[in-house]
């Protein structure tokens, strides 16, 4: 990391500020080489910190903009490393030159997450931090926002690094008595270190099944709109969106694809696939559009079932109810309600629905329904910051480090030599390693931050 980078650290539009960011040995002299602050100090004398305002020129001395700069030194910078940002009106021609101005002074583009890249390696930051960075610049929600913020503050790196640290206090109570059989070194307990085991075994199956809720939290819960033909469903969907997304005519058969959108409702980001109304039909390309619907409810986590209000429960109903799978949450909706209501509540209650009445066309019972979404998904309408891994190779190590314990306490309960309990904790010692980046390869650090954009 001796070469000095250099990126827009801000979207490539049209924005009131735009920034360059510059990381690296040389970041201050190339930053000063430019810039020239009103109050007359260099900034390789500026104070780390303090914005100062002046006129930033190119190498042909060209004036570019007149804007803020600061700089930060190491250690004390987010990379670790000497860092200067120039805050300028936000024109991407602006921006570009400036860019181009830098490497005219030696400093080169940044690829893309060099800068939190740099951050990790500097011991800035540990590798669940890092990754946190990247969930909080594509959070949806704002639950999905405070939990990226739990983890970039430190919310699982404590909780790994406590389960990573009594470990290694049995590691090196093993080798110890192994290695200095002369000391007066309290021999193996193994029986002792069973608790140590077994609790870190619970705190890391607890954070395993956080991840199926944190996928939802990141992606949102697959949710299926499903009733026979006529009920609404493409309505409701464009009454939560707030514009016409689907296609709405009297016509029964008129939605022959699904349609899928993101969706914040009570608080939980739904992934809602509006489908095809399930019925019999000769239509071939009805048909297509009906097996669509089965497989998106086959992969649902939530179903809602939108009915007709001002008609009693028919076939097609029953024939829809009857497709949804057991242990898949579920809402009735009971749609058209600003018409005389026809349908009875007690054969939904019978059928053990929650349900809501709803009126697509005026959007009254909608809060209902949100309440109801919330009550379903507590995990991912007030997460506790932090607490869900939404990361598949976290979610992965932390397994393989479980299992690894696991194995360690098999070995112990039965009464096998000390050195198979040692050769399991080294395994598990090992995935945590992988997951704050104690034990990453270099290949793999590199795949990690190739998720993340230029600038950051």
């Amino acid at each position: 990391m001796s070469d000095t980078i250099a990126a827009i650290a801000t979207g490539g539009v049209v924005s009131a500020i735009g920034i360059v960011r510059i990381s690296g040995p040389e970041a201050i002299p190339a930053a000063d080489k430019l810039f020239t602050p009103k109050s007359g100090v260099r900034l390789t004398e500026a104070i780390p910190r303090r914005m100062y305002y002046g006129t930033l020129a190119g190498p042909d001395g060209n004036v570019i903009d007149a804007c803020m700069c600061w700089i930060s030194r190491a250690p004390d910078s987010y990379t670790g490393e000497d860092t200067a940002e120039f805050h300028c009106h936000g024109s991407p021609v602006v921006l570009t030159e400036v860019l181009r101005a830098l490497f005219a002074h030696g400093v080169r583009q940044a690829r893309p997450g060099e800068f939190t890249k740099r951050a990790f390696l500097n011991s800035r930051m540990d590798l669940t931090q890092a990754e946190a960075v990247i969930d909080l610049i594509e959070a949806e929600s704002p639950m999905a926002v405070q939990n990226a913020a739990g983890q970039l503050l430190g919310a699982t790196s404590v909780r790994f690094e406590a389960i990573y640290s009594r470990l290694l206090d049995i590691l090196a109570h093993f080798h110890a008595v192994i290695d200095y059989p002369d000391e007066d070194i309290e021999d193996f307990q193994l029986a002792d270190y069973l608790a140590t085991l077994t609790e870190a075994e619970r705190e890391l199956s607890r954070l395993y099944k956080t991840h199926e809720s944190g996928l939802n939290l990141v992606s949102g819960v697959p949710t299926a709109i499903i009733g026979r033909p006529n009920t609404g469903k493409s309505s409701l969907l464009n009454a939560l969106l707030g514009y016409e997304r689907a296609i709405v005519t009297p016509i029964p058969g008129t939605t022959r694809d699904t349609v899928e959108e993101k969706i914040l409702l009570g608080g939980v980001l739904l992934r809602m696939i509006d489908t095809a109304g399930l019925r019999e039909t000769r239509d071939a390309v009805e048909k297509l559009g009906i097996e669509r619907t089965l497989r998106a409810i086959a992969g649902a986590e939530l179903v809602i079932l939108v009915l007709d209000g001002s008609a009693p429960l028919g076939d097609l109903d029953y024939e829809a109810i009857c497709a949804i799978p057991q242990g898949i949450a579920r809402i009735a909706v009971v749609n058209k309600s600003d018409l005389p209501g026809e349908l009875a509540e007690a054969e939904l209650i019978g059928l053990g629905f929650d349900f809501c009445h709803i009126s697509a066309l005026t959007g009254a019972g909608i809060d209902v329904l949100r309440a109801k979404v919330r009550e379903l998904f507590p995990a991912l309408a007030a997460p506790t910051p932090g607490e869900l891994i939404t990361n598949a190779r976290q979610a992965n190590a932390i397994l393989r480090a479980r299992d690894g314990i696991n194995r360690a306490i098999e070995a112990i309960t039965d009464t096998i030599t000390p050195d198979a309990v040692l050769t399991e904790v080294e395994s598990a010692l090992s995935a945590i390693g992988e997951l704050t980046g104690k034990n990453l390869r270099a290949d793999a650090t590199d795949r990690i931050f190739e998720r993340f954009c230029v600038g950051k």
